[in-house]
């Protein structure tokens, strides 16, 4: 049967650059995996051959050349196994995984994998006061964290050794195996992908190069702070691996619920009862805030969620800013536990605020017309 014309397979024109070609492919490539074509594995895997076959010979200059002179028989007699097509298509096919995984193959040309590894990040949840978070303090923690091994120096190996390079995949970190028509390459697992073994290991850290110790670390925390941010302590973190850089520490700040007030942004909010006789007749009360106490002029009848705005008595924003208010919000406490001699006082007094009809309570008479008319439609 006559094989189909490589450049109609891969979708390309015969002017096309070795970049179209190759990216033609990984498309193809992609398209007639076996493994995306679950219904008809064989015929997806003879189409993955055919496009295979065409690339290895469009991506050589050499194979190109002579294909586009004589067609297939310029090629046939150089096309083998395992050659340097092989070699091109298991780094193509490292790229499309790469493309999925968010990393890249590897592939051939003896590219060495890094063992060079940095350290995780770490998070501490530090617990405030509203007053330590709207003042700034200065707190002591104590964190757990791997930290490069003091007896080895991190290298894992024992004093006066050092690592060896790996037998297995000769210090590159990652071996390739063959499976079916084409290759693979993954983590070497005698090295776990780091390319040295250690003969010898540190009694320390048993080869891992690294101990847990807890950390006593002292942390400034600007004033300002809200529930929810956090604090970088830069390299404070897990140290590398392998002479790698340590990674961050985060501290995250947890404000506790205070029992007077509530925060939002820039404001502090409060909820201040007030009597009864203060309510009708006015007075003066003294306002806690974070700075101290502070006269607040109550003005005779007064409702109950009237809000009092006491300006520049709030936080001082952490990014910058003006300094928010603190709101009190008035609740009118209505009198307990009376004697007998008080609800006679009372009573007095409500039969001498009933003669004067809507004028001492305009909101309960506004209410309760609502009602009444709302009732008079509906039996209308």
């Amino acid at each position: 049967m006559a094989k189909e014309d490589f450049y109609k397979l891969l979708g390309v024109d015969k002017n096309a650059s070795d970049a179209e070609i190759k990216k033609s492919y990984r498309r193809m490539a992609m398209k007639f995996h076996p493994d995306r074509n679950t219904d008809n594995p064989e015929k997806a895997e003879e189409n993955f051959k055919a496009i295979k076959e065409a690339y290895e010979v469009l991506s050589d200059q050499k194979k190109r050349s002579a294909y586009d002179q004589f067609g297939h028989a310029g090629v046939d007699q150089t096309m083998g196994g395992g050659g340097h097509g092989a070699e091109n298509f298991s780094d193509i096919f490292g790229d499309v995984f790469g493309d999925i995984f968010g990393g890249s193959g590897g592939g051939g040309g003896g590219r060495r994998r890094s063992n060079v590894q940095a350290g995780a990040d770490l998070r501490y949840n530090l617990e405030l006061t509203l007053e330590e978070a709207v003042g700034g303090t200065e707190a002591t923690v104590k964190v757990p964290v791997l930290v490069a091994c003091g007896e080895c120096n991190g290298s894992g190996a024992k004093k006066g050794s050092n690592p060896v390079t790996c037998s297995s995949c000769q210090g590159h970190g990652q071996v390739r195996m063959q499976q079916g028509f084409f290759s693979v390459q993954q983590t070497c697992p005698t090295c776990s992908g780091t390319g040295k073994q250690i003969k010898d290991p540190c009694r320390k850290c048993h080869g891992q190069g690294r101990v847990q110790e807890n950390k006593t670390l002292s942390v400034k925390v600007p004033a300002g702070v809200d529930d929810g941010d956090r604090i970088r302590l830069s390299g404070e973190g897990e140290a590398g691996v392998n002479g790698g850089p340590s990674g961050d520490l985060y501290v995250q700040v947890q404000v506790k619920n205070h029992d007077i007030f509530t925060r939002d942004g820039a404001n502090l909010y409060c909820e201040m009862p007030i009597g009864f006789p203060t309510a009708c007749l006015g007075g003066e009360l003294e306002v806690p805030t974070l700075n101290g106490k502070v006269k607040l002029k109550i003005p005779a009848e007064t409702q109950t969620g009237k809000m009092f705005r006491l300006r520049g008595k709030g936080v001082k924003p952490v990014r910058g800013g003006a300094t928010g208010d603190l709101l009190c919000k008035v609740q009118v406490e209505t009198p307990v536990r009376l004697t007998k001699e008080q609800k006679e006082l009372v009573e007095q007094l409500k039969a001498s605020l009933s003669g004067g009809g809507k004028q001492h309570s305009p909101q309960e008479h506004s209410w309760t017309d609502g009602v009444k008319s709302f009732f008079d439609k509906l039996t209308g």
